[in-house]
């Protein structure tokens, strides 16, 4: 018995997927399943789901007294983000937004992103939060992409975007927060003439926000891919996109209970209230949607960093009693190996979970060593399916710590081969998804949509395998698979390997070119603090696990945390240049 197995309970699993499913979908429970013809196509959905975010509005009112957002020395009540929110929403509406019109968000993770966010969507605009990494020219492209009729920015992206602003025609008004001097152009308008600043939110008068007719299929987001590759595309987000999203996620730690022979717990209205630690921005679709709206409705407390900084991660794990961290497994990693971990308070915690790259199998170990009472998690999404897809929790995880887990019970999945054909399980295909989280395409890009929707099934572009229980083990991204000698190698399979040495804090395997094999697995990697390890035997590590094929040729140290864009995963083309000869 390995060690991860012995840490499960003795009877585990005490029942299969499918018996949890049943019992928790059971008629008249809040997991109830039902079906809808969705743009022609039928699907399973939570049938007792709240309708719109105007009903999670509804529900997030009961907490006002509680802290909702913690920024820096800022600490933002459900009552006072309230307020800032009816204040924005009435101007929203002087200014001519009306059901439809897109509103772009352009900021950092601050209290005003979520006040804007909220407004936008409860006027019912489409919310167009663009990446705040994105340069002048990349600003410039999703603004005049999505056609935003306003734009609500902090200082260093109007910065950023101040001389495109002319470039962008459907452009009328931008609201600029924290700006630190006067902006003459006639567009702006400083955020904090209408609101303040968010510890004064408490003063703005007592009303109600004016929310427009929602209906479930209306569109209220379009969030934009990562643009690795080509310019981004605007994948269109329904209310009902993001509200199974995270009844997935609490059906998904339903089952976990039922799999290890427990009764979920009923909601208690005086526990204490529960704290996030975000490590992901909010325009990115987890941040959005499986943190801040979630904690809208369940009345949590989110604590945002300027910039994510392990030290000063601990510090708030301590202070604020964050129950949950994660985000990407490096985030995990530089918590739980940092120096100082063991000078704070940490006991907190109750779940660290994450996505978006490959996590080592031994991450699950190193959590339960560090937080005995954690249970760990993983999960597969994407924008287009409006952040987690699968999740992997709890003894599941330990179990089998390679997979992202299985959908939910309103999600399907299958694997699809050459020429459409759907493979057995256990053979490696594209993933393709389907459920109410799948977006209904891509703003403005006939061909894109019908590319990659077909039938309610989002096409994902990963390779991947299912288990006969519906555990889903992601082997690669189609595009990241690289053959030598006609040979496949799948990048994550070696990647995994590398992170499963005890040295290794950060690995991504790059295609070198070869003449004649056409190309031959490189790997660079990042140590962890205090480590040791040689290319000699990390090589040596790898071909203890894998076909010699399959083994780096060659080994790049990188002196800090590889390059990532800000949904967390690495980019690989940063790292090309590395093995130019």
């Amino acid at each position: 018995m390995t060690a991860e197995r012995a840490e499960l309970p003795p009877n585990f699993p005490a029942m299969s997927v499918a018996e949890a499913h049943a019992l928790i979908t059971q008629p008249g429970t809040p997991f109830e399943v039902g079906e809808a013809v969705i743009r022609g196509v039928k699907i399973k959905i939570w049938k007792n789901a709240p309708p719109t975010l105007g009903d999670i509005w509804g529900l997030g009112l009961a907490h006002a007294a509680k802290t909702y957002i913690v920024h820096e020395h800022e600490r933002v009540t459900f009552d006072t983000h309230r307020r800032a929110v009816a204040a924005f929403a009435k101007r929203l509406r002087e200014e001519g937004v009306v059901k439809g019109d897109r509103v772009a968000i352009i900021m950092r993770n601050l209290p005003e992103w979520s006040a804007a966010f909220w407004a936008a969507a409860l006027v019912g605009a489409i919310v167009t939060p663009l990446n705040a990494w994105w340069t002048g020219p990349e600003l410039e492209y999703g603004l005049q992409d999505s056609g935003a009729k306003i734009a609500i920015l902090d200082h260093e992206r109007w910065e950023r975007m101040r001389e495109h602003a002319d470039a962008c025609p459907a452009l009328k008004r931008c609201f600029v927060s924290r700006a630190m001097e006067e902006i003459a152009d006639p567009r702006v308008v400083k955020l904090e003439s209408v609101l303040g600043s968010p510890d004064a939110w408490g003063d703005l008068p007592d009303a109600p926000v004016e929310i427009a007719a929602l209906e479930p299929d209306d569109d209220v987001t379009i969030f934009y891919t990562s643009g690795t590759t080509g310019k981004p595309k605007g994948a269109i987000i329904t209310h009902r996109n993001i509200i199974s999203n995270f009844l997935n996620a609490l059906s998904a730690g339903a089952r976990s209970f039922l799999r290890r022979g427990e009764q979920p717990p009923a909601p208690d209205p005086n526990a204490p209230q529960r704290a996030v630690l975000l490590s992901v921005p909010f325009f990115h679709a987890t941040g959005c949607f499986a943190v801040m709206i979630p904690v809208m409705y369940a009345g949590s407390k989110i604590v945002l960093q300027r910039k994510w900084d392990a030290e000063a991660a601990l510090g708030l794990i301590e202070r604020e009693k964050i129950n949950q961290i994660g985000g990407v497994p490096t985030i995990a990693w530089q918590v739980i190996e940092h120096p100082r971990a063991g000078e704070y308070d940490l006991s907190s915690i109750e779940s660290v979970s994450y996505g978006g790259a490959p996590s080592a199998p031994e991450l699950v170990k190193r959590i339960k060593e560090r937080f005995p009472n954690a249970q760990p998690g993983q999960g597969w999404g994407m924008t287009e399916t409006s952040a987690t897809a699968t999740s992997n929790t709890a003894e599941d995880y330990i179990l089998r710590p390679s997979s992202c887990g299985p959908p939910s019970a309103v999600g399907e999945v299958k694997i699809v081969g050459d020429g459409g054909k759907e493979l057995p399980i256990g053979e490696v295909g594209e993933l393709w998804y389907r459920g109410p989280t799948v977006v209904r395409g891509y703003w403005q890009k006939p061909e894109a949509t019908a590319e990659t929707f077909v039938d309610g099934w989002v096409k994902t572009g990963d390779l991947a395998r299912v288990d006969e229980e519906g555990f889903v083990f992601i082997v690669d991204r189609a595009k990241d698979m690289l053959i030598r000698g006609g040979e496949n190698i799948y990048c994550v399979e070696v990647e995994n390997a590398l992170y499963d040495h005890p040295a290794v804090m950060d690995a991504a395997v790059i295609g070198i070119p070869h003449q004649t094999l056409g190309e031959e697995p490189g790997a660079v990697v990042h140590l962890k603090p205090g480590a040791d390890a040689s290319e000699a035997e990390l090589r040596h590590h790898v071909a203890q696990k894998l076909a010699a094929f399959k083994v780096p040729v060659k080994i790049v140290f990188w002196p800090e945390t590889l390059p990532r864009n800000a949904n967390g995963k690495i980019i690989k083309r940063d790292l090309k240049s590395v093995f130019a000869s």
